[in-house]
């Protein structure tokens, strides 16, 4: 079978907290760990996403406006839909999973999860990953 769910493909995120949030694979374990034997990835994505900029508005509110707040997580693969987009953006150092492991590596890895996002949302590139899915 072909290996579709591969790093740095944006995907949905189908059950739970951020239950249809975006994301992106950062890396995927197919046969599953010791404490996950299922196949399972870890995904970065958006828990907040920005407002809509309007060119009328002063420097202070669109910087405000263009924030984004980012989540890391475990996801299983029966809980995410893959999409045919993909994101370029390189959070492979940033986030891993022994962040995960304490709160205070996963607070850091968030933080700058966030900043690189927001540094994307800016560039403008990758406009369907930051816009909210209506549905």
């Amino acid at each position: 079978m072909v290996k579709f769910l591969k790093p740095n493909k944006a995907v949905i995120v189908l059950q739970g907290r951020f239950a249809g949030r975006k994301a992106v694979i950062i890396k995927n374990f197919d046969d599953g760990t010791r404490d996950r034997p299922y196949g399972h990835c870890l995904v970065a994505g958006i828990s907040k996403y920005p407002s809509k900029v309007i060119r009328k508005d002063s420097a202070k509110k669109t910087a405000k406006k263009s924030r984004v707040k980012a989540f890391i997580k475990l996801v299983n693969y029966n809980h995410l839909m893959p999409t045919r987009y993909t994101l370029d953006v390189d959070l492979r150092d940033v986030v891993t999973v022994d962040a995960l492991q304490s709160r205070d590596k996963k607070i850091t890895a968030a933080k700058e999860t966030k900043k690189r996002l927001e540094e994307r949302f800016k560039t403008g590139k990758n406009r369907w990953f930051f816009s909210k899915l209506r549905f």
